[in-house]
């Protein structure tokens, strides 16, 4: 599933919260169901189970914190608290996705650490933005 195929299918509910806006926020939702879709395969290994575990909590937390930054406010120190968690979370699905290597295949795998380190650049970037702003 592409980008463009995902998000038509994503209710205007959520298209209207003003965090739609950071184009890192529907990529790290978009990430996350594609995690969900990950962790069917890893779920048939024994061993997959437990980074399946893993991977759907930090990935779910890449969004997640985006929108308690957006919650406290744009450009508080709050904000940038919650993006810099966010690309922790970030951070650490990419590793979870290194460790599932074995069970995922080459091109999942590639395609997977490819948004998030989109992911990661565009809340490095926004962090720096405002950094700036505040300076």
């Amino acid at each position: 599933m592409t980008f463009e195929e995902w998000e038509a299918g994503v209710p205007e509910r959520i298209k209207a919260e003003p965090e739609w806006k950071f184009y890192a926020y529907p990529r790290a939702l978009f990430l996350y169901d594609l995690v969900w879709k990950d962790c069917e395969t890893l779920m048939r290994d024994p061993r997959g189970k437990s980074i399946a575990q893993q991977i759907i909590r930090s990935a779910g937390s890449i969004g997640a914190n985006i929108e308690e930054g957006y919650g406290r406010g744009i450009g508080t120190q709050s904000y940038l608290y919650f993006l810099r968690v966010s690309i922790g979370s970030a951070r650490e699905t990419k590793g979870w996705y290194f460790r599932s290597r074995y069970l995922l295949s080459a091109d999942v795998l590639e395609h997977r650490m490819k948004l998030v380190d989109e992911v990661i650049s565009l809340l490095a970037t926004e962090i720096g933005r405002c950094q700036r702003r505040q300076s």
